[in-house]
């Protein structure tokens, strides 16, 4: 499906936003590091403590990077490709830059007191499958109803389909907390993790071929 003239306008006045939310962001965090279609923006966690899974816990005052995906990459991606090809390509490059984070945070000293990554998004479905992020309810009221309504939007933007699956979908659409640990991180994409991943995919292979 083609972008429509009046959205494609949208979206050029969304990122005109953003890039000045870019700048209030700036203000409000230590640092800000780009991996491919990722942001990680390192800041202090505010709020109430996060336990993890895991049993690692975040408490407010310790470090996070809080993860943002780079809209204008995702917006040109639905206007070359469409809309579902967009997709699978942002969830491909959202893993690989959850790699390079899981690698820079090992090497980079900037990074050694970051706890955990966080993000809050509502298609939590399709995100935390296979990336090993944990789920969380977002407890404040006001930051809830905030998110609510800015997510909705971005999502009305960006895809094609927007709208109507906003409508469709309705009051399932809710904002979650997205969490992993440090160490959880580094487990899911150590070259370990990466080779049980392959021997997997080759397990499900030899399984086609003699089934």
């Amino acid at each position: 499906m083609e972008t429509s003239y009046g959205k494609m306008v949208a979206q050029s006045v969304w990122m005109v936003w953003e890039n000045i939310f870019d700048l209030v962001t700036r203000l409000r965090s230590e640092s800000i590091w780009r991996f491919g279609i990722c942001k990680l923006v390192i800041r202090r966690h505010s709020g109430q403590r996060i336990v993890c899974h895991d049993g690692h816990q975040i408490a407010a005052g310790e470090w996070i990077g809080e993860l943002h995906l780079d809209n204008q990459q995702v917006i040109e991606l639905t206007r070359t490709v469409g809309a579902d090809r967009a997709g699978i390509m942002t969830a491909r490059m959202l893993r690989r830059g959850m790699k390079q984070i899981s690698e820079a945070m090992q090497r980079a000293p900037e990074l050694e007191k970051v706890r955990a990554i966080t993000g809050i998004t509502l298609l939590h479905r399709g995100i935390v499958h296979g990336l090993g992020f944990e789920q969380h309810p977002i407890t404040s009221k006001w930051a809830r109803g905030c998110s609510k309504v800015y997510l909705r939007y971005l999502l009305r933007i960006l895809h094609p389909e927007g709208k109507q699956r906003v409508k469709r979908a309705g009051e399932k659409l809710e904002p979650r907390m997205l969490v992993i640990s440090k160490q959880a991180l580094f487990d899911r994409f150590s070259d370990k993790s990466k080779n049980k991943d392959v021997e997997k995919e080759k397990e499900k292979e030899r399984r086609t071929i003699y089934i």
